[in-house]
């Protein structure tokens, strides 16, 4: 017999269980699907454990920067105990113990879709009028001869070892690689960080790129750009990586960091006639991605974050519960947590001129301009760029690569969200001294 609900989760990640805690606070009858651990890939192998590891390297890298400060030593076995923690010793016992408490039935089994308004779990056949498809993603592994036999980490491995490699190298430059790379240089493994693409964070403006690419040289980690991986080979204790040029580099452990993929096999999406596409779930701006069928988060290939995933559960939550909610992306902060950080929204400057926007831009080096990154360190750094659709006199985009640039982003975000008008930002009064001013100053840098 089955069990009926009125609505069914498959996924437990951040998504997942946001949408969980919207409709159970209605009176929904609510059932979770998790094959793995409540919480998911963010918070059991990648942003939580990541950032709790990314912590020390930042203060590491404060303490060098900081007037009559040096270097903080380093105790790996308190960082690490402290990371495990965070991810509490990787058991979720107490999230279902949190969530059966709460009325909701949590299903510890693979889930899929059994036809409309039928998921299988395991044993189980659960009966609901709606499914929420939250099953995350997957990391891309690279079509490089050899790799499987000689052995790699990806971000999960990489965020629960328990001790330092001496050395490492790191495939992809994007976010992932980037964040991995230094923390595990500035804890004193030697780096090598490898990328077909000409420059870090390709997506980003150029200049992020150049940027990043300093700060990870001062690191002292290795940068082979434009190299292509075609093979792997394990000599001794190290991985050998060859690449198409002839050349070849080594390290004690290889990580895969290049990118993830929606999860979508195996999971009955033709039971109900979805087929998705390469970059997952087709959703409309409600996140409906057939009748009576959501899907959220990473599956939906919108973006992979985290934040992106918990917004979309809240349309979806709003949309089940009979309201009228729809998906705006025009302002999704993108953040690496690297040190300095990256931070950026909107459009970039070459996708603002594609789209065919009267494109005004503005790049601005901040200890040139404002206090605070004088009152912050020693050696003062920081970059912001706006770019401004000069006929609706709105930004449609901002970046910055700075200290704590993830959180003031949100003054960009909120701007490009709203469409406030430049002249309204040029009239805001920032608080001195800190680094939002440097809007302030960028904003009136900005071709009229």
């Amino acid at each position: 017999m089955a069990d009926r609900f009125d609505v069914v989760v498959i996924g437990g990640g951040p998504g997942g269980e946001a949408v969980v805690n919207g409709l159970t606070r209605a009176g929904k009858r609510v059932a979770l699907v998790e094959q793995e651990l409540i919480g998911g890939e963010c918070t059991n192998w990648a942003c939580v454990p990541t950032k709790t590891l990314l912590r020390p390297t930042e203060v590491l890298g404060a303490t060098e920067r900081t007037a009559g400060l040096g270097r903080a030593p380093v105790t790996w076995p308190e960082i690490a105990a402290y990371r495990d923690y965070m991810v509490s010793d990787h058991d979720d016992a107490r999230a279902v113990t949190r969530y059966e408490e709460r009325g909701v039935t949590v299903v510890k089994a693979r889930g899929r879709l059994a036809g409309p308004g039928r998921v299988e779990a395991g044993e189980r056949t659960l009966e609901t009028e709606h499914v929420v498809v939250a099953t995350g993603s997957k990391p891309i592994i690279p079509p490089i001869d050899g790799l499987a036999e000689a052995g790699y980490w990806t971000n999960r491995e990489a965020s629960s070892l328990s001790r330092l490699p001496a050395s490492a190298v790191v495939v992809g430059a994007g976010p992932v690689g980037i964040e991995l790379g230094q923390m595990l240089a500035r804890l004193g493994s030697r780096v090598t960080l490898v990328d077909v693409f000409e420059r870090p964070l390709p997506r980003e403006d150029p200049q992020v790129g150049e940027l990043v690419e300093r700060t990870l040289a001062e690191d002292g980690i290795e940068l082979l750009l434009s190299h292509k991986a075609v093979a792997v080979r394990r000599d001794g204790d190290e991985r050998v990586l060859e690449f198409e040029s002839g050349r070849d580099v080594r390290g004690e452990v290889l990580i895969v960091a290049g990118g993830r993929r929606p999860r979508v096999e195996r999971i009955g999406l033709e039971s109900v006639g979805i087929e998705p596409r390469p970059r997952g779930i087709a959703v409309d701006d409600r996140c409906r991605a057939g009748d009576n069928v959501w899907a959220i988060g990473d599956v939906t290939g919108v973006a992979m974050f985290t934040h992106l995933a918990k917004y979309q559960a809240r349309i979806v939550a709003a949309n089940i519960l009979g309201e009228d909610a729809r998906a705006d992306y025009r302002a999704v902060p993108r953040v690496v947590f690297c040190d300095p950080e990256v931070a950026a929204v909107g459009l970039a400057e070459a996708a603002a001129r594609e789209q065919g926007l009267d494109v005004a831009t503005a790049t601005l080096e901040l200890p040139r301009t404002i206090s605070r990154p004088h009152t912050y360190e020693e050696r003062p750094r920081g970059t912001l760029g706006l770019i401004a659709d000069r006929g609706r006199g709105v930004l449609v985009g901002a970046w910055a690569v700075a200290p704590l640039a993830g959180e003031w982003i949100h003054h960009a975000v909120l701007a490009i969200r709203a469409e406030v008008p430049l002249a309204v930002l040029r009239d805001t009064i920032p608080q001195f001294p800190t680094y939002s001013e440097g809007y302030l100053a960028a904003l009136r840098e900005l071709p009229a």
